[in-house]
């Protein structure tokens, strides 16, 4: 363990003084560092987890994966979406093993368990012998599904697999004051763009989300947003930045550039949003498959009195899809960086630009500690 302790967290990156390092490559390219991620990190957190536009019907399954746990959400007869382990109660078959409608019941196809769309067990044939002969000591209201907490904001779908966790309203509060005026519910999804799975570890996507550093050279063809009008943005555990634009900036912006006053917000770990003045929004999903691999997507968001073309959505997909390009191209060797044994030291951050990303690998760090503690 004391050699976890230090590939992991080397003193470099506990220094409290001078130019900060970051998080060392192992915490990106180790299963082991991701496992502990697992246990230690996602199995606490609230998080995000889908789109709730993606299941609109009552009966919609969608499987999931969070904390290396096989969960799935489900819209039921209210409308609401839920969210359950993704377990048969009798010999744990995985129940749902694709997106789609289930009908009226969730039937296993093993034995053929059933279980209407809130969760109880409504059939268990053969079980006591005959067809609908129940077992001696065994109660069908006993073993239902089991659920997992579920929260909706707006259209985003978070779990949390910890029942002591801080209330959803606590955790969303700082990115809801970043927002100000801004009501979200006023937006509605227009485009999703899927990228599949990107070589890179999850935490580079974020980290490349919240810093502005490398905006102007690496986005010097789609964006019009100079670097010296960015600013980092920390409120709590709500970690990104943002760019104030003038009238005239946005007006001299280029041609299929983005060139808006713009917030780059996530919360910890991994909810990620952009919003555009004066009427877009982007909400990126990113599912870490593992330590090297993460999928992607992105669903565009406008205010519900725009008025653009089915031109205009694609000239929108068209630009955010080479956007994302440019910085898959930088996380991915980024990804392969991390393999160098020089970097062990995890590298140096910019005490201006990039302290959103420090207090993201700080937050990571903190969540992983614990599992270590006993050998500190």
């Amino acid at each position: 363990m004391q050699q976890l302790l230090d590939k992991f967290f080397l003193k470099d990156f506990d220094q409290d003084e001078g130019i900060k390092h970051g998080l060392p490559g192992a915490a990106y390219v180790s299963e082991i560092f991701r496992q502990l991620e697992s246990s230690h990190l996602f199995s606490k957190a609230w998080v995000f987890v889908g789109f709730a536009h993606s299941i609109p019907k009552a009966g919609d399954v969608l499987p999931i994966t969070v904390a290396d746990q096989p969960l799935f959400l489900l819209r039921n007869d209210s409308a609401e979406i839920t969210a359950f382990h993704n377990i048969c109660r009798h010999r744990n078959l995985q129940l749902i093993d694709q997106a789609g409608n289930c009908g009226r019941l969730i039937r296993c196809p093993y034995h053929s368990w059933s279980y209407d769309l809130c969760g109880k067990l409504k059939n268990a044939p053969y079980f006591g012998g005959e067809a609908k002969q129940q077992a001696e000591n065994f109660k069908m209201e006993d073993n239902g599904l089991l659920p997992v907490r579920c929260e909706i904001w707006h259209d985003w779908v978070f779990i949390n697999l910890d029942e002591n966790a801080e209330p959803f309203e606590k955790f969303i509060r700082p990115i809801k004051k970043l927002l100000g005026d801004i009501d979200v519910t006023h937006y509605q999804p227009v485009a999703t763009i899927e990228f599949g799975e990107i070589h890179t570890n999850w935490k580079l996507l974020i980290e490349n989300f919240i810093e502005p550093y490398h905006v102007q050279f690496v986005h010097k063809t789609t964006t019009s947003q100079p670097l010296k009008d960015h600013y980092p943005v920390i409120e709590e555990h709500c970690l990104g930045s943002a760019v104030d634009l003038t009238e005239e900036q946005v007006a001299n912006a280029g041609v299929g550039t983005l060139g808006v006053t713009s917030q780059y917000l996530t919360l910890f770990p991994n909810f990620v949003m952009g919003t555009y003045q004066p009427d877009q929004m982007g909400v990126h999903l990113n599912i870490p498959v593992n330590a090297e691999t993460t999928i992607q997507s992105r669903v565009i968001y406008l205010h519900k009195d725009a008025s653009y073309s089915d031109e205009q959505i694609q000239q929108l997909r068209d630009l955010w899809y080479k956007v994302h390009l440019e910085d898959h191209a930088m996380c991915k060797r980024l990804q392969i960086g991390r393999h160098s044994k020089q970097a062990a030291d995890g590298g140096v951050l910019s005490p201006h630009w990039e302290t959103s990303v420090r207090n993201f690998q700080e937050l990571v760090a903190k969540a992983i500690r614990p599992a270590l503690a006993p050998q500190i």
